[in-house]
C-alpha cells in the first residue's frame, strides 16, 4: 500500500465504501463530500463546538482582551474543522500550538489529532501526536486549572490525547483491512475471471482443433488430387460435410455451457453427451477413415469417471490431430492403460516425419493445453522426442472413491 505525498491515500478514502469519495489532493483542492462524509463533519463540528463552549466556563476571570482572543481563535478553530480533509497536517498544527496556550482551541485540536490519526499513516501523525503531548507543558504550567493541580491537569491532559490519537489510530486499522480485503477479493475475481478465460480458449481449441484439421486434411486432398475418381471426391465432400457440421454443434455447445454456467460452477459438463474411454476406437476409425495410419491398444478399466474419460479422450485427439497436421502419413500408436486406484496412462507416438508438403500451421498452444488440462485433473503430461519418435506421455489418477456424478 502506497503511502500519502501530500495527497488521499486510496486505502482511506472511504473508496472501499464510497467509491465517488475525494479526500484533498494537499493542494487545496475540491473536496467532493458523500454523505457519511458529511454526518460525520456535522459532527465533528458540533463535538468541537461543543468541548469549546463547555470550557468558556474555564474563562470566568480571565482579562477581557484575552477573553476576545480566546473566543475569536475558538471560532475560527472551530469554522476550520471543515477544512480538516483538505489541509488535515496543517490544521492539526496550527490548532495544537494554539492549543499550548488558549483554552478554547482545545476541541478544534482534539479532532485535527484524531482526523490526522485516521487519514495520515503513523510517521506523519506519531509526530503530531507527540507534538500535541509536548504543549501540555506549557499550558498546564501558564494556565493552571483551579480545581486540578499541575500534575493531575497534565495526567488528564495526556489521558484525552493518547486516547484520541489511539480512536483514530484504530478506525485508520479498520479501514486499512477492510480495504486490503477488498483488494484480495478484486484479485481473486481477476484471477478467476483469468482462469475461466483460460479454460473457455483451453476447451474452445480442444474441440475445434481436431474438426477444422480434419476439414483441411480433405479440402488438401480436393486441391491436390482434382482428377481423383468420382467416388473419392463424393467421399471427401461428405467428410468435410460432416465434420463441419460435428464443428459447428461443438461450438454451440461450448458457447451454451459459457450463456448458462453460474459463477463457481467449476468444470461443467454439457448437456450434449461428452466422450469418454469408449469412444476412443471411434475417433481412431474417423481418423483412419481420413487417410491416417493409427494403431490403438485400449486396455483401460471399465467405469472410469466422466470427467478423466473426457480429459484423456481430449488429450488423445490433440496429440492425433497433431500428428495429422506435423506427421501426416506416419503411423501412430495410441496405448491407453489404467485401473482404479493407479490412474490412467495414454501414450500417443508417431515417428519423427520429414515431409515435402506445406504443413498446416500451429503455434504449439494445442501441447500447452493438454498440459494446462493435466494439471488442473492432477496429472501430468510430458511431450517431446525420444528414441526416433514424437512423443505425448500423459497419466490422470483415478481414485479408488470417485463421486457418483463422475462414475
Amino acid at each position: 500500500m502506497r503511502e500519502l505525498r501530500g495527497e488521499g491515500d486510496p486505502a482511506l478514502e472511504y473508496r472501499w465504501a464510497l467509491p465517488s469519495t475525494l479526500l484533498g489532493d494537499g493542494r487545496g483542492g475540491r473536496v467532493r463530500r458523500s454523505t457519511l462524509d458529511w454526518v460525520s463533519d456535522i459532527m465533528l463540528f458540533l463535538l468541537a463546538s461543543g468541548l469549546t463552549f463547555i470550557s468558556m466556563e474555564e474563562l470566568r476571570n480571565t482579562p477581557e482582551p484575552l477573553m476576545a482572543i480566546e473566543q475569536i481563535v475558538g471560532a475560527l478553530a472551530c469554522a476550520g474543522v471543515w477544512l480538516r480533509r483538505r489541509w488535515p497536517v496543517g490544521f492539526a498544527l496550527v490548532t495544537i500550538l494554539l492549543s499550548s496556550y488558549l483554552e478554547l482551541v482545545g476541541g478544534a485540536s482534539l479532532v485535527a489529532l484524531f482526523t490526522v490519526a485516521v487519514h495520515r499513516p503513523f510517521k506523519v501523525s506519531g509526530p503530531i501526536a507527540l507534538l500535541a503531548l509536548v504543549t501540555l507543558a506549557p499550558y498546564v504550567l501558564l494556565r493552571p486549572q483551579e480545581d486540578l493541580g499541575p500534575l493531575w491537569g497534565a495526567a488528564f491532559g495526556v489521558t484525552v490525547v493518547v486516547a484520541v490519537y489511539g480512536w483514530g489510530i484504530v478506525i485508520r486499522a479498520r479501514r486499512q483491512l477492510v480495504w486490503s480485503l477488498r483488494q484480495r477479493a478484486e484479485t481473486a475475481a481477476e484471477d478467476a475471471k483469468r482462469l475461466e478465460r483460460e479454460r473457455i480458449a483451453r476447451e474452445m481449441h480442444d474441440v475445434l482443433a481436431h474438426r477444422i484439421s480434419m476439414l483441411s486434411l480433405h479440402a488438401g486432398a480436393l486441391e491436390f488430387r482434382p482428377d481423383a475418381p468420382a467416388a473419392e471426391v463424393a467421399r471427401a465432400a461428405g467428410a468435410i460435410r460432416s465434420n463441419a457440421h460435428l464443428a459447428l454443434q461443438d461450438l454451440r455447445e461450448v458457447i451454451g455451457v459459457l450463456r448458462h454456467t453460474p459463477p463457481g460452477a467449476g468444470d461443467p459438463v454439457p448437456d450434449r453427451p461428452q466422450p469418454t474411454l469408449a469412444d476412443l476406437p471411434t475417433l481412431v476409425e474417423e481418423c483412419r477413415q481420413a487417410g491416417m495410419d493409427v494403431r490403438l491398444d485400449l486396455s483401460a478399466g471399465d467405469g472410469a469417471p466422466a470427467a478423466l474419460g473426457r480429459n484423456v479422450y481430449r488429450i488423445v485427439q490433440e496429440a492425433l490431430t497433431n500428428a495429422r497436421k506435423h506427421a501426416d502419413g506416419a503411423p501412430v500408436s495410441v496405448t491407453v492403460a489404467g485401473e482404479r486406484g493407479e490412474g490412467v496412462s495414454a501414450e500417443v507416438r508417431n515417428p519423427v516425419w520429414t515431409r515435402h508438403a506445406p504443413r498446416m500451421p500451429g503455434a504449439g498452444a494445442g501441447l500447452i493445453g493438454l498440459t494446462e488440462r493435466a494439471g488442473l485433473a492432477g496429472g501430468r503430461l510430458e511431450h517431446g522426442v525420444r528414441d526416433g519418435e514424437f512423443r505425448v506421455s500423459a497419466w490422470l489418477p483415478w481414485p479408488r472413491e470417485t463421486d457418483g456424478d463422475d462414475s
